[in-house]
């Protein structure tokens, strides 16, 4: 029978509950808020965020009476011609109309559809104006260069609101380059955790035999671990140089690579790079874990499965693996989330590159948010992350069973 909890039970869990939001649940939410605006720190009109857009009234008629003046100016030398007169004569109407319309308007915020409106206005005005010229061309007009300079300045007059609801999410089937980091990270994931899970294996397994000197093979081969993923990338960065790098020219002598050269300078190279020095950092962390399942199985079922005459091979299939399934839900499940969000040793170790070969999600959403300064559709990626990586953690524990844990 299940016990309700009570509120003393609550008050325990809720400094863990407070830790969550504030380090987990609010960064997710605010990448959510950010992924429906066109949110750029480089560019001055979308560098806030903002529903409605912004007027300036003292830019606006200033560059409306600038207009209003050139078009004056050249409609006194087309007057020899009557057609061109006439037509000017309507385009300054045109302009004068279109003033009116939107000088009772004041400094500040104006409302989305009035922003949109008045940048349509002058872009039919603009188009109106090149228009007049392009028909009836004259020498002496002194300003048909001019007037194009005053429209681009016109249009600044407004700040257009920079939400653009889910037409960031709509890029998400065009972009090629999301769908290339997709890939890249998967198959980093599945290699990767498929050679640590049995690596690990095998680690844990020597590490949970009682033999002599057993706490120092532990010690040493959790070093790996405890080394920051950063120092290991660059370590071993050193290691796949082409000019002094041990392992570059090592796996030249035995034919893996046609030449040390070309341990990163080729997307295979650089991805199997990336790949072995995951392994050779992570694989103690997936041993650590078995490990641990490892010592949890009773030890009377290894001696009743000898006395019963089980080989080694069958005990290690018919009692150690079961046992371990849930151990190996943990470790497996986790590794493969860690690996999925990679950033630091691939930004240290090849930089996505070379041409993008090893460019994974996480390395593609900072890419876009701090080089580019984009947060808008970076933010994006971030959320096609986040689903991506919810969806690995539910199929994976369908896949094992959501009790596997409470098996008896």
């Amino acid at each position: 029978m299940k016990r309700k909890m009570t509120f003393k039970q609550f008050l325990f869990l809720l400094p863990l509950l407070i830790v969550m939001a504030v380090f987990s649940i609010w960064p997710i939410l605010t990448s959510f808020f950010y992924s429906f605006f066109d949110y750029r720190l480089n560019d001055v009109q979308k560098s806030s965020l903002s529903f409605s857009s912004k007027f300036s009234s003292r830019q606006f008629h200033e560059n409306v009476s600038y207009i209003k003046l050139f078009l004056s100016e050249d409609a006194n030398v087309a007057l020899k011609d009557s057609k061109a007169a006439a037509a000017f004569h309507d385009v300054m109407q045109h302009s004068d109309t279109y003033t009116k319309s939107y000088s009772s308007l004041k400094n500040g915020n104006i409302s989305l559809v009035k922003g949109q409106q008045l940048l349509r206005d002058t872009q039919a005005l603009q188009s109106e104006v090149q228009n007049l010229y392009k028909k009836y061309p004259n020498t002496g007009y002194a300003n048909a260069s001019s007037l194009p300079k005053i429209f681009a300045e016109l249009k600044k007059s407004v700040s257009p609101s920079n939400f653009v609801g889910v037409s960031n999410y709509a890029k998400i089937g065009q972009d090629k380059r999301l769908f290339n980091a997709l890939w890249h990270t998967l198959f980093f994931t599945l290699v990767s955790v498929a050679v640590e899970f049995i690596l690990g294996l095998i680690l844990a397994l020597i590490m949970n035999q009682a033999v002599r000197g057993i706490g120092l093979i532990r010690t040493g081969a959790l070093i790996p671990w405890a080394i920051p993923t950063a120092v290991s990338a660059l370590i071993w960065s050193y290691l796949y140089d082409g000019s002094s790098g041990i392992i570059s020219h090592i796996f030249a002598k035995i034919g893996l690579i046609p030449s040390s050269q070309t341990m990163l300078l080729t997307g295979s190279g650089a991805m199997s790079a990336a790949i072995l020095t995951d392994v050779w950092k992570t694989t103690p962390y997936m041993a650590l874990l078995l490990l641990a399942g490892l010592q949890m199985i009773d030890k009377g079922l290894y001696e009743s499965s000898a006395i019963d005459g089980a080989s080694k091979v069958q005990t290690f299939f018919k009692i150690t693996l079961p046992l371990l399934k849930p151990s190996i839900l943990v470790a497996v499940l986790f590794r493969m989330l860690d690996a999925f969000r990679v950033y630091d040793l691939i930004a240290v170790l090849t930089g996505g590159g070379p041409g993008g070969s090893t460019e994974t999600l996480s390395v593609y959403a900072y890419k876009t948010m701090f080089s580019q300064m984009n947060f808008g559709y970076g933010s994006v990626i971030v959320m096609f992350m986040f689903v991506c990586v919810l969806l690995i953690a539910i199929l994976f524990v369908k896949a094992l069973g959501t009790n596997v844990m409470y098996e008896e």
